[in-house]
């Protein structure tokens, strides 16, 4: 649960920023839907949490090909 400041901040759950991808100093903009609720969107600069998969890609240089690489895990 979050709650209103006097001055009419809100802290965001840290969960909902990573999910966002928001970072400090971010635009936030927040629509009303028809429902009565309200849809939070990044505007523009922010982007969506890499996968843990994608944080990994191209950290490994080697200097082998792949097969090279493929072999060497392989024990070959």
């Amino acid at each position: 649960m979050t709650r209103m400041t006097s001055k009419g901040q809100v802290t965001i759950p840290k969960r909902i920023r990573d999910e966002l991808g928001l970072k400090a100093g971010c635009d936030i903009d927040f629509e009303p839907t028809a429902s009565g609720g309200i849809l939070l969107r990044p505007n523009g600069r922010a982007r969506r949490k890499k996968s843990r998969f994608a944080k990994l890609r191209g950290i490994r240089k080697t200097g082998m090909t792949t097969d090279q690489w493929m072999e060497f895990l392989r024990g070959e």
